[in-house]
């Protein structure tokens, strides 16, 4: 089995952890089913990343793009993780002080390396454009958007991103 085939599938699955649960979020609100299948999404897409950079090369820009990204996806993963699954069921302020301050650092670093990442792969036409665009637009978005209470806004932005990334996993070749 190649990188490709397992990226493909990891990505489609990690994709749907995203949308899936913004989806249900809209009638459930948030639940502890949908917040621990939010929380490992991010560790789903790592392979996705690896393959499409490596599909696509782009040189120092693209480089720099990937490598970017994987940090800001390790980071703010380890940040969606923490608070979806390990601190979903802790009453009170949790989150004040320097704690506050990484974890809105993890979001920016993902947000700008989601951004070049996005602009790389639209730039090496390796992939399709629609999902490279809403990748890196959506994915910001839904990272910047993180502190905010959970709306029918946010979970349209999960669904944007999560379409995006199962798009471009699914676009991956099959063997």
């Amino acid at each position: 089995m190649t990188l490709d085939v397992l990226a493909r599938w990891t990505g489609v699955l990690a994709g749907l952890c995203i949308s899936l649960p913004a989806a249900v979020e809209v009638v459930t609100g948030e639940i502890a089913a949908t917040s621990f299948v939010l929380g490992i999404a991010p560790a789903l897409a790592l392979p996705l990343l690896t393959a499409l950079h490596l599909r696509q090369g782009g040189g120092g820009f693209g480089a720099l793009a990937f490598t970017t990204n994987v940090i800001g996806l390790g980071l703010f993963g380890g940040a969606a993780f923490t608070l979806n699954v390990a601190l979903f069921y802790v009453d009170g302020p949790v989150l004040a002080g320097p704690t506050r301050f990484a974890l809105l650092g993890s979001a920016v670093v993902f947000a700008v390396g989601a951004v070049l990442f996005g602009i790389a792969m639209v730039k090496a036409r390796t992939h399709p454009v629609v999902p490279a665009v809403a990748y890196a637009v959506a994915l910001p978005v839904l990272a910047l958007a993180a502190p905010l209470p959970d709306s029918w806004l946010t979970s349209a932005i999960h669904v944007v991103a999560g379409a995006s990334v199962a798009w471009l996993a699914a676009a991956l070749p099959a063997e």
